[in-house]
């Protein structure tokens, strides 16, 4: 079974059973402050997702069979659907 690494700021950050799993646990570390664009761009995070043979490839140190980097458009389209903000007054 493919197992992928999950890497934020050259670390790893978390791991996933499939590719959408992966773009969904990226959705958690995303600073508030930060598009999926700007994150992106930014060489310090450079989100990364390294797809492996096997989890055991992965603790046999074997190589990737590819690395993902995901752009702005795949981690949009996980992203938590924000609630609308109320309309209504504070009643007092």
């Amino acid at each position: 079974m493919t197992f992928f690494e999950l890497l934020w700021k050259g670390e790893n950050c978390g791991d996933a059973g499939d590719l959408e799993e992966a773009l969904v646990h990226f959705q958690e570390l995303r600073p508030k402050h930060l598009s999926w664009q700007e994150v992106c761009s930014d060489p310090e995070i450079k989100p990364t997702i390294c797809r492996f043979r096997s989890f055991e490839a992965f603790l046999d140190n074997e190589d990737a069979l590819e690395t993902i980097h995901p752009t702005a458009e795949m981690l949009e389209r996980f992203r938590p659907q924000e609630e609308p903000e109320s309309s209504e007054e504070p009643s007092g």
